[in-house]
């Protein structure tokens, strides 16, 4: 399937933003999508250091602790008068991030040619999608977790209609956000809670009955950052 030829260049709507337009602005961004954290200008110009959990939590950044490479895809969904984003509810067996909401994804493995490649082998092998109905219009920043993934993000354009297959292992659901939605700055919050004795703090995006948070929440508000929305 030829993804270039599914979109229009005045493509739906977004949050204001067209198709194009996200595009454009991805385009934008510093290759590879490494951004500086904005915890501390001094720090961050001293360290180069990426975007992560630890831009609201200073002490989860180790600059001598190895990082174990990763990507996962941001499918926007291009229906005709909207854009959404697809998101994964994690099964609750799970040994790491139970029951979470994430993008699909994973470690890269030493076959993918790049991030994109397996950003896209992911997303087919957790929810079925076809890479060639993906069309893949850049990177956002790349994302550090308290956990030692360094985290590319990959963000792809899909045309509806989606007939996913999802893997009953990994993936209790698959589900779509309007774009909108993340692009109101209003509806970010920061929360807290206390882990190991110490609290730490983290985004999130309360969306009806569902908790859009930690490392998918701050790739998130990433996003929402290169679309300027805030």
């Amino acid at each position: 399937m030829e993804s270039e030829h599914l979109f229009p260049l005045g493509g739906p709507v977004g949050g204001g933003l067209t198709v194009e337009a996200i595009a454009q602005r991805l385009a934008a961004q510093p290759a590879p999508g490494r951004r500086r954290s904005p915890r501390s200008p001094a720090e961050s110009a001293a360290l180069e250091l990426p975007r992560g959990d630890h831009d609201l939590n200073p002490d989860f950044f180790d600059p001598e602790r190895p990082l174990t490479p990763a990507a996962v895809l941001v499918p926007i969904v291009a229906h005709e008068d909207d854009l959404t984003v697809l998101l994964t509810q994690r099964t609750d067996h799970l040994h790491d991030h139970a029951g979470q909401i994430s993008f699909p994804g994973g470690r890269v493995d030493p076959g993918d040619a790049d991030a994109e490649a397996a950003a896209l082998r992911e997303a087919g092998e957790e929810v079925g999608l076809d890479p060639g109905q993906v069309r893949v219009i850049g990177r956002i920043d790349t994302y550090v977790t308290r956990t030692g993934f360094e985290v590319t993000p990959v963000v792809g354009l899909v045309p509806p209609p989606l007939d996913l297959t999802l893997d009953a292992f990994e993936v209790a659901e698959a589900f779509e956000v309007p774009l909108a939605f993340f692009l109101a700055a209003g509806n970010r919050q920061r929360h807290s809670r206390v882990y190991q004795g110490r609290e730490r703090h983290f985004f999130a995006y309360p969306y009806g009955n569902r908790f859009i948070w930690g490392a998918t929440a701050g790739m998130l508000s990433n996003l929402a950052e290169v679309l300027g929305a805030r």
